[in-house]
Protein backbone atom coordinates (compact mmCIF):
# COMPACT_ATOMS: atom_id res chain seq x y z
CA UNK A 1 0.00 0.00 0.00
CA UNK A 2 2.89 2.38 0.77
CA UNK A 3 4.36 1.74 -2.68
CA UNK A 4 1.02 2.52 -4.33
CA UNK A 5 0.68 5.73 -2.32
CA UNK A 6 4.22 6.84 -3.22
CA UNK A 7 3.74 6.12 -6.93
CA UNK A 8 0.40 7.91 -6.99
CA UNK A 9 2.09 10.90 -5.31
CA UNK A 10 4.65 11.02 -8.12
CA UNK A 11 2.00 10.57 -10.80
CA UNK A 12 -0.19 13.30 -9.38
CA UNK A 13 2.50 15.82 -8.37
CA UNK A 14 4.92 15.76 -11.28
CA UNK A 15 4.21 17.11 -14.72
CA UNK A 16 5.52 13.93 -16.39
CA UNK A 17 3.31 11.76 -14.20
CA UNK A 18 0.22 13.79 -15.00
CA UNK A 19 1.14 13.86 -18.70
CA UNK A 20 1.60 10.08 -18.72
CA UNK A 21 -1.78 9.52 -17.09
CA UNK A 22 -3.40 11.89 -19.59
CA UNK A 23 -1.72 10.13 -22.52
CA UNK A 24 -2.74 6.70 -21.27
CA UNK A 25 -6.30 7.93 -20.73
CA UNK A 26 -6.51 9.37 -24.24
CA UNK A 27 -5.01 6.24 -25.78
CA UNK A 28 -7.34 3.90 -23.97
CA UNK A 29 -10.44 5.84 -25.01
CA UNK A 30 -13.53 6.35 -22.95
CA UNK A 31 -14.65 3.17 -21.19
CA UNK A 32 -18.08 2.44 -19.87
CA UNK A 33 -19.07 0.27 -16.96
CA UNK A 34 -22.75 -0.42 -17.39
CA UNK A 35 -24.30 3.01 -17.78
CA UNK A 36 -21.71 4.68 -15.55
CA UNK A 37 -18.87 6.59 -17.21
CA UNK A 38 -15.34 6.20 -15.79
CA UNK A 39 -13.69 9.51 -14.92
CA UNK A 40 -10.71 10.32 -17.18
CA UNK A 41 -8.93 11.96 -14.20
CA UNK A 42 -8.67 8.68 -12.34
CA UNK A 43 -5.10 7.42 -11.98
CA UNK A 44 -4.46 3.95 -13.38
CA UNK A 45 -4.30 1.04 -10.98
CA UNK A 46 -0.71 0.29 -10.05
CA UNK A 47 0.52 -3.09 -8.93
CA UNK A 48 3.44 -3.80 -6.62
CA UNK A 49 5.60 -4.77 -9.59
CA UNK A 50 6.07 -1.28 -10.94
CA UNK A 51 4.86 -2.46 -14.37
CA UNK A 52 2.52 0.47 -14.86
CA UNK A 53 5.24 2.89 -13.79
CA UNK A 54 7.59 1.31 -16.33
CA UNK A 55 4.97 1.66 -19.06
CA UNK A 56 4.66 5.35 -18.23
CA UNK A 57 8.46 5.76 -18.30
CA UNK A 58 8.68 3.88 -21.62
CA UNK A 59 6.21 6.32 -23.18
CA UNK A 60 8.33 9.38 -22.36
CA UNK A 61 10.65 11.28 -24.69
CA UNK A 62 14.28 10.79 -23.63
CA UNK A 63 14.50 14.32 -22.19
CA UNK A 64 11.34 13.71 -20.16
CA UNK A 65 12.85 10.41 -18.96
CA UNK A 66 15.82 12.39 -17.61
CA UNK A 67 13.39 14.73 -15.83
CA UNK A 68 11.55 11.74 -14.37
CA UNK A 69 14.84 10.38 -12.99
CA UNK A 70 15.58 13.81 -11.51
CA UNK A 71 12.12 13.89 -9.92
CA UNK A 72 12.57 10.43 -8.39
CA UNK A 73 15.88 11.53 -6.86
CA UNK A 74 14.12 14.60 -5.44
CA UNK A 75 11.42 12.35 -4.03
CA UNK A 76 14.19 10.31 -2.34
CA UNK A 77 15.48 13.45 -0.60
CA UNK A 78 18.03 14.84 -3.08
CA UNK A 79 16.79 18.42 -2.91
CA UNK A 80 19.40 19.75 -5.33
CA UNK A 81 18.74 17.17 -8.09
CA UNK A 82 19.07 18.86 -11.46
CA UNK A 83 18.85 17.72 -15.07
CA UNK A 84 21.98 18.75 -16.95
CA UNK A 85 21.72 16.41 -19.95
CA UNK A 86 22.03 17.54 -23.51
CA UNK A 87 24.74 18.20 -26.05
CA UNK A 88 28.11 18.41 -24.32
CA UNK A 89 26.87 16.99 -21.00
CA UNK A 90 30.10 15.00 -20.61
CA UNK A 91 28.28 11.86 -19.54
CA UNK A 92 25.98 13.41 -16.95
CA UNK A 93 22.24 13.78 -17.45
CA UNK A 94 21.29 14.26 -13.79
CA UNK A 95 23.35 15.40 -10.79
CA UNK A 96 22.24 15.28 -7.17
CA UNK A 97 23.42 15.14 -3.58
CA UNK A 98 21.66 12.63 -1.35
CA UNK A 99 20.73 13.31 2.30
CA UNK A 100 24.00 11.60 3.34
CA UNK A 101 26.19 14.04 1.39
CA UNK A 102 27.06 11.68 -1.47
CA UNK A 103 27.27 13.26 -4.93
CA UNK A 104 25.37 11.29 -7.60
CA UNK A 105 26.04 11.54 -11.33
CA UNK A 106 23.49 9.76 -13.50
CA UNK A 107 23.62 8.98 -17.20
CA UNK A 108 20.17 8.11 -18.57
CA UNK A 109 19.66 5.71 -21.47
CA UNK A 110 16.01 5.69 -22.50
CA UNK A 111 14.86 2.98 -24.90
CA UNK A 112 11.55 3.67 -26.65
CA UNK A 113 10.96 -0.09 -26.95
CA UNK A 114 12.05 -0.92 -23.38
CA UNK A 115 13.58 -4.40 -23.18
CA UNK A 116 13.11 -4.86 -26.94
CA UNK A 117 15.30 -1.82 -27.63
CA UNK A 118 19.03 -1.87 -28.12
CA UNK A 119 20.99 -2.75 -24.96
CA UNK A 120 23.26 -0.29 -23.21
CA UNK A 121 26.81 -1.31 -24.01
CA UNK A 122 30.32 -0.91 -22.66
CA UNK A 123 31.05 2.39 -24.53
CA UNK A 124 28.34 4.17 -22.53
CA UNK A 125 29.87 2.93 -19.27
CA UNK A 126 33.36 3.93 -20.46
CA UNK A 127 32.20 7.50 -21.01
CA UNK A 128 30.59 7.61 -17.56
CA UNK A 129 33.70 6.09 -15.99
CA UNK A 130 35.93 8.69 -17.65
CA UNK A 131 33.95 11.72 -16.52
CA UNK A 132 31.74 10.98 -13.50
CA UNK A 133 34.39 11.21 -10.80
CA UNK A 134 37.08 13.26 -12.52
CA UNK A 135 34.88 15.90 -14.17
CA UNK A 136 31.68 15.88 -12.11
CA UNK A 137 33.02 14.88 -8.67
CA UNK A 138 30.76 11.84 -8.28
CA UNK A 139 30.77 9.60 -5.25
CA UNK A 140 28.19 7.42 -6.99
CA UNK A 141 28.15 7.03 -10.79
CA UNK A 142 25.03 5.42 -12.27
CA UNK A 143 23.54 4.50 -15.62
CA UNK A 144 19.74 4.31 -15.56
CA UNK A 145 17.92 2.56 -18.39
CA UNK A 146 14.38 1.39 -18.97
CA UNK A 147 15.94 -1.36 -21.08
CA UNK A 148 18.77 -3.81 -20.59
CA UNK A 149 22.54 -3.83 -20.31
CA UNK A 150 24.94 -6.14 -22.19
CA UNK A 151 26.81 -8.73 -20.14
CA UNK A 152 30.24 -7.22 -20.96
CA UNK A 153 28.96 -3.77 -19.92
CA UNK A 154 27.71 -5.17 -16.59
CA UNK A 155 31.11 -6.78 -15.96
CA UNK A 156 32.91 -3.51 -16.82
CA UNK A 157 30.56 -1.56 -14.55
CA UNK A 158 31.28 -3.88 -11.63
CA UNK A 159 35.03 -3.60 -12.08
CA UNK A 160 34.89 0.20 -12.25
CA UNK A 161 32.46 0.71 -9.32
CA UNK A 162 29.74 1.99 -11.63
CA UNK A 163 26.13 1.28 -10.71
CA UNK A 164 23.52 -0.16 -13.06
CA UNK A 165 19.83 0.67 -12.79
CA UNK A 166 18.33 -1.64 -15.38
CA UNK A 167 14.63 -2.21 -16.04
CA UNK A 168 14.19 -4.47 -13.01
CA UNK A 169 15.77 -2.02 -10.55
CA UNK A 170 14.06 0.95 -12.23
CA UNK A 171 10.67 -0.73 -11.73
CA UNK A 172 11.38 -1.19 -8.02
CA UNK A 173 12.67 2.37 -7.67
CA UNK A 174 9.73 3.90 -9.55
CA UNK A 175 7.25 2.44 -7.05
CA UNK A 176 8.75 4.72 -4.41
CA UNK A 177 8.97 2.03 -1.78
CA UNK A 178 12.72 2.53 -1.23
CA UNK A 179 15.26 5.20 -2.20
CA UNK A 180 17.72 4.31 -4.93
CA UNK A 181 20.69 3.91 -2.56
CA UNK A 182 18.84 1.10 -0.79
CA UNK A 183 18.32 -0.76 -4.07
CA UNK A 184 21.94 -0.70 -5.24
CA UNK A 185 24.75 -2.89 -3.90
CA UNK A 186 28.00 -1.43 -2.57
CA UNK A 187 27.01 2.24 -2.50
CA UNK A 188 29.78 4.23 -0.78
CA UNK A 189 29.18 5.12 2.87
CA UNK A 190 27.80 8.55 3.77
CA UNK A 191 30.25 11.43 3.70
CA UNK A 192 31.45 12.54 7.12
CA UNK A 193 29.69 15.63 8.46
CA UNK A 194 31.75 18.81 8.19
Amino acid sequence: MAALTALLEIVLTTWWGAASVAALTLCSGTRRQGSRRVSPRRAPAVGGSGGDALSMLDALHHARFEEAVRDMLRRDGCRDAVRVGGAGDLGADVKATDPFGRRWVVQCKHRRRGLAGSPVGTPDFQILNGTARQVHGADVAVIVTNGRVTAPAAVFAGRQRLHVVDRRVLGAWATGSRPLWELLPAVPPPRPAR
